[in-house]
């Protein structure tokens, strides 16, 4: 089993991928980051800091940015990008991955939401998508630094990073 992360680079993301790590080294499970991509959306990239302002949109350069904020945080999660069409609205974000998620086998999924109140329902449009597939439990993390992030990122047993990484050229 997997825990699984949807990760787009923003603080909920990494807060809810230190989580999914804490989880892991209790349950030893291996974490998952996913992050998918709208392919060549200079705009999308931008407004999450994936690229800078004066940028063009290239595919490596913005999956060596994601891969390396999970490396960062949790350098023994596995990392996977899929890309998808340039304009792709949430609920088809959220369609891919929850496909993912299964197809990973995820026992858990941990999403970034700062908007999570008490019913799923009202969580942003990717993450409620998300967390209506019934195939895997759904951990809705909802503030941005756990008090455990510096600790994690300095002390982590799982500090060596693994070799099936993307690594840019």
């Amino acid at each position: 089993m997997t825990l699984f992360v949807p990760f787009d680079g923003s603080e909920l993301a990494e807060a809810a991928l230190v989580r999914a790590a804490e989880f892991g080294a209790v349950f030893e499970e291996d974490v998952l980051a996913v992050s998918v991509i709208p392919d060549g959306n200079v705009d999308y990239a931008r407004s999450r800091g994936w690229l800078g302002p004066d940028e063009s949109f290239d595919r490596d350069a913005v999956v060596a940015t994601l891969h390396s904020q999970v490396t960062d945080l949790c350098p023994s999660a596995d990392f996977r990008h899929k890309f998808v069409d340039r304009y792709a609205p949430a609920g088809t974000i959220a369609s891919r991955v929850r496909s993912l998620a299964q197809s990973e086998d995820a026992s858990m999924v941990f999403v970034g939401s700062e908007n999570a109140g008490h019913v799923v329902s009202t969580v942003s449009s990717v993450g409620r998508g998300v967390a209506a597939d019934d195939s895997y439990d759904v951990v809705i993390v909802r503030h941005r630094r756990p008090a455990k992030v510096a600790r994690l990122r300095n002390a982590s047993p799982h500090r060596s990073p693994k070799s099936d990484f993307y690594l840019p050229e």
